[in-house]
């Protein structure tokens, strides 16, 4: 057993130093390329032997009736942070409608198992702190690849700590229970996004660009509150740090890359078909572990 953590570690020093070798100029505009391409590898590979084959198993063994409950349970826990943050932006009326969304769902969708507000036409909303930094014209700081987390910045790292205490699940006790809330959720999600991670494996020719140009879109876009039209993930101007109204895109990459949730952004089609959406904002597991954020 020590000499297979031992051989793991040493396998992951030489890909880690082998990605650090790459890129020996890095992209204007990603002073980390050659530290965030090294991650970007080592968390596609524990996704593809780790949580994609768990994720398939729970599809396999759970009906889709089932699925689309679990997603809406969680969305609605989510809902109750996204409220929070946009009360704080001053978004009264999103703020209010995400509010009136948990209490519809909680008791008329049987504690969130039923997406009742959306069928009432209360739209859902994304939301998290960095967001709300971006709001308030906090640079997005370059772009950072974090360990099992996935695509974020500067700015919207720092905000993960506040994402995780406004997390209701936080606050669940026992610890076991909240353990086993934050697994289900972590698998859920990712089952709903097997199909668009398929897709990008079959359409990227460099996934790193491809998922960098796509989230940094995205939470540009939402940052500025929609108003702009729908990111169409083409070329853009890498981002420049020095602005105040978040990240634009990275040159180079094309065509939409899934954007987990941990940041709000709207996610693709589920594989199941059933047209519900990945909640934000509910991947960080209790504390004394590091948090987990499917993008």
């Amino acid at each position: 057993m020590a000499m297979g953590i031992r051989r793991a570690i040493i396998v992951a020093s030489v890909v880690a130093l082998t990605g650090c070798a790459t890129v020996t100029t890095p992209t204007k505009g990603d002073p980390f390329e050659s530290y965030n391409r090294t991650m970007f590898t080592i968390n596609d590979k524990v996704d593809q032997y780790a949580f994609k084959p768990v994720a398939q198993g729970y599809v396999w063994a759970v009906p889709e009736p089932v699925r689309n409950s679990v997603t809406n349970f969680f969305s609605n826990i989510g809902d109750v942070y996204i409220a929070a943050n946009n009360l704080l932006q001053l978004k009264i009326a999103d703020g209010v409608s995400d509010v009136m969304r948990v209490a519809i769902n909680t008791v008329f969708g049987v504690g969130g198992l039923f997406d009742v507000a959306t069928i009432a036409k209360l739209p859902k909303h994304s939301g998290d702190f960095g967001l709300t930094l971006g709001h308030y014209g906090v640079p997005s700081g370059p772009y950072l690849v974090l360990p099992l987390l996935g695509p974020s910045t500067v700015r919207d790292s720092s905000g993960l700590v506040v994402d995780y205490f406004g997390n209701p699940l936080t606050y669940v006790s026992p610890d076991s229970v909240s353990w086993a809330l934050y697994g289900v959720n972590l698998i859920n999600v990712r089952a709903n996004l097997l199909g668009a991670t398929d897709v990008l494996a079959d359409a990227a020719l460099d996934k790193y660009s491809f998922v960098r140009n796509a989230y940094l879109q995205r939470r540009q876009y939402l940052i500025s509150g929609g108003d702009d039209s729908m990111p169409d993930y083409g070329e853009a101007p890498l981002p420049n740090y020095g602005d105040t109204d978040g990240a634009a895109a990275p040159e180079g990459a094309s065509a939409a890359a899934p954007a987990a949730p941990a940041s709000g952004a709207a996610a693709p089609r589920p594989a199941s078909g059933s047209g519900s959406t990945v909640p934000g904002n509910q991947y960080v597991p209790p504390s004394g572990f590091p948090s987990f954020r499917l993008r």
